[in-house]
């Protein structure tokens, strides 16, 4: 246990605090079991080591936090872990990439049972199944899940500017005095392009030149390490789920033809629904209906777009269709905090009462002219007008 202290060590003198995530306080800390999904490279080791430095940095002795893909535990067992730090007065255990080891749920369901005096927080891929846990966590722990950064949060990295959060509301009613402010302090328009390509993920700022090349490393990892090990998906099928991503990177967003694509991929019809909604669960490809109340498994996605702009950048072998990146960077930013549905009259349903035209600089309002609660999101502008708001501003929604 003395070797992974002294790695805890290590990582809090190496955290830096300069820029902290929104959902650090959206969290309940107080609560005794808190769980934090989320798909690899989107921050949550930092987030859990910024907390830990921010609250504990001069009384670490009753915190301890690692990582549960660690060496350690090929011989040791995590409720050893707790019971010792436990006998020592240890307070709050932090345990990180949870998903790694075998029995988990159980385990962390023991240590809440077991030892009331421990405050314990775990993170683990977006694919973890909280409900359907062995150790029955649902009732017990408070689950938050964390995508990568919105634009409002790449603009504070890269200008060192923080702008409020900006509810949806807000942005529909106030636009045309929200964004002069914005404006009149940074460029949107500069740094929106390499939020598209690169500002995603949060580790874009460690090695820049080399980012897609990273993406596409944890990219293999989702699908031959993570799918197979969480979602039981066979070794052998590793090739189709990677060619499956490619054909929709090469089309996206579109109406998917089950058919052709089984045929293409050499999946049946159930198994390709499934893995679908795999990589959704994954975080590589966000799927759309025209209506989302209840939909199961194997009920086939009116549209398929990849999970961010980054990951266009980084699979497709052109550059990406502008109109492409606009929807996806419109269906991402609202994903987070609101149920996004396809619409017969627009591009995309809004909470089942907002609809949204996406487009450029010189799309017209004509189209949602006799529609009530209708917006344009226009796209290469910095201020709207009325009913049409530039596409930019909802990257601030988070």
């Amino acid at each position: 246990m003395q070797k992974l202290k002294e790695i805890f060590r290590k990582k809090m003198t190496q955290t830096q605090i300069k820029f902290i995530r929104s959902i650090m306080n959206k969290i309940n800390w107080d609560a005794r079991l808190i769980g934090i999904k989320g798909s690899r490279g989107v921050g949550k080791t930092t987030l859990l080591l910024q907390y830990i430095k921010l609250n504990f940095a001069e009384n670490l002795q009753s915190i301890l936090y690692v990582s549960l893909d660690n060496i350690w535990f090929s011989e040791n067992k995590l409720i050893d872990l707790a019971d010792n730090f436990a006998k020592e007065g240890g307070k709050y255990l932090f345990l990180d990439e949870v998903h790694k080891y075998p029995g988990w749920s159980m385990e962390i369901k023991n240590i809440y049972d077991d030892y009331p005096e421990l405050k314990v927080v775990f993170t683990g891929s977006s694919l973890l199944e909280i409900l359907k846990a062995n150790g029955d966590l649902s009732r017990r722990a408070l689950i938050y899940n964390m995508q990568g950064l919105s634009f409002r949060e790449f603009l504070a990295i890269e200008t060192n500017i923080k702008f409020e959060e900006l509810s949806l509301e807000q942005i529909l009613n106030d636009h045309e005095s929200l964004t002069p402010d914005i404006v009149s302090k940074i460029k949107p328009l500069k740094y929106y392009t390499d939020y598209l390509n690169y500002g995603y993920y949060p580790f874009y700022q460690e090695l820049p030149e080399v980012f897609h090349i990273r993406l596409e490393e944890v990219i293999n990892l989702i699908l031959e390490t993570e799918l197979p090990r969480l979602r039981n998906v066979n070794i052998t099928y590793t090739q189709k789920l990677k060619q499956l991503l490619f054909i929709i990177t090469e089309s996206a967003p579109f109406t998917p033809n089950i058919s052709k694509l089984s045929e293409r991929t050499g999946l049946n019809r159930e198994t390709m629904l499934h893995y679908l909604h795999y990589l959704q669960e994954a975080q590589l490809a966000s799927l759309a209906w025209k209506n989302a109340k209840g939909i199961s498994r194997l009920q086939k996605p009116n549209k398929i777009f990849l999970e961010n702009t980054n990951l266009m950048f980084t699979l497709a072998t052109e550059k990406p269709d502008k109109g492409n990146l606009r929807e996806t960077f419109f269906f991402n930013q609202l994903k987070y905090n609101h149920r996004v549905e396809l619409s017969d009259k627009t591009d995309f349903l809004i909470d089942g009462a907002f609809s949204f035209e996406i487009g450029g600089k010189n799309i017209t309002t004509k189209q949602i002219a006799e529609l009530e609660k209708a917006w344009i999101a226009s796209d290469d502008i910095e201020y709207g007008f009325r009913n049409k708001i530039p596409l930019w501003l909802f990257g601030f929604l988070y």
